[in-house]
């Protein structure tokens, strides 16, 4: 079972890119498995729970809080402990998950975003760039791509993310600082879809 990841700034073209290549994947008679990090995570689940439930909904049936999910770029002290231990709790599933997927012959493992990706957030939101001590857990992906654009060129596409110039640009200097540890193989994403998504295939 083969494990793949694609990484990158937000907006950057990873989720097209995992679904063109699941598609591709499944084409040839693969078992593939999607997975995408930052929604398996603990700290994910925790918040949805906490801001789609409230007392209202148990006594009533009925929820009067209206939650639109952001994203975010600011943690104090005590919510980035609270990602670390997650991403720990986090890696430590996963691996959980492997075993599971593997037993029932599953080909590939397709990653929308990687524990790659959370230690950007964790470094980001701690305005550090620091190897966590947990980073030494994550399993070593067979390829692992990382999707490189220029933030401002994202901020001129029609759908943008609500995060902003300045926070695309931070993460970016963190990846790239960032790549030669993970062996991560970047990839220029300002090109056609297409001619990414061959580019990754040819490479697996």
């Amino acid at each position: 079972m083969k494990l793949i990841t694609i990484s990158g700034v937000d907006g950057s073209g990873k989720s097209t890119q995992v679904k063109l290549l699941q598609e591709y994947l499944e084409s040839q008679g693969k078992r593939v498995f999607y997975f995408h990090a930052i929604e398996f995570g603990v700290a994910k689940k925790i918040a949805e729970f906490k801001n789609k439930y409230c007392l209202i909904c148990r006594l009533t049936g009925k929820c009067k809080t209206n939650y639109t999910e952001k994203s975010v770029t600011r943690a104090n002290c005590l919510q980035v402990c609270l990602r670390r231990v997650f991403l720990l709790i986090d890696i430590l599933r996963f691996k959980s998950l492997l075993k599971k997927l593997d037993s029932h012959n599953f080909d590939y493992i397709l990653s929308d975003r990687y524990f790659y990706d959370s230690v950007i957030n964790i470094n980001y939101l701690s305005h550090k760039n620091k190897t966590l001590p947990c980073e030494k857990l994550i399993p070593k992906p067979e390829q692992s791509f990382y999707l490189e654009i220029d933030p401002e060129q994202i901020m001129q596409r029609e759908r943008k993310p609500d995060q902003g110039l300045d926070y695309l640009k931070q993460k970016s200097v963190l990846f790239r600082n960032n790549i030669e540890k993970w062996q991560m193989q970047a990839i220029i994403a300002s090109q056609d879809k297409n001619t990414i998504f061959n580019e990754i295939k040819a490479k697996i």
